[in-house]
């Protein structure tokens, strides 16, 4: 009976190393994604220019609206 409890156990302990092994390759076989790059600050011109076009479709939203009053 004891040789059989010492079988499980080696057997236990065995499954185990192999399963942390098989993770351990796993991570250090992940491709890495290369980084982002560095979001681009928008300039004067582009921040006019966008404020531009809000403003406008803030016109036309105003003037699409202004029947329901």
């Amino acid at each position: 009976m004891r040789a059989k409890k010492m079988a499980a156990a080696m057997t236990a302990v065995q499954y185990y190393l192999e399963q942390e092994a098989a993770e351990s390759a796993a991570v250090n076989n992940r491709v890495t994604l290369p980084a982002a790059p560095a979001p681009v600050e928008m300039g004067q011109w582009a921040q006019s220019g966008l404020i531009d076009m809000m403003a406008g479709r803030r016109m036309v939203q105003l003037r699409a609206f202004s029947n329901l009053r």
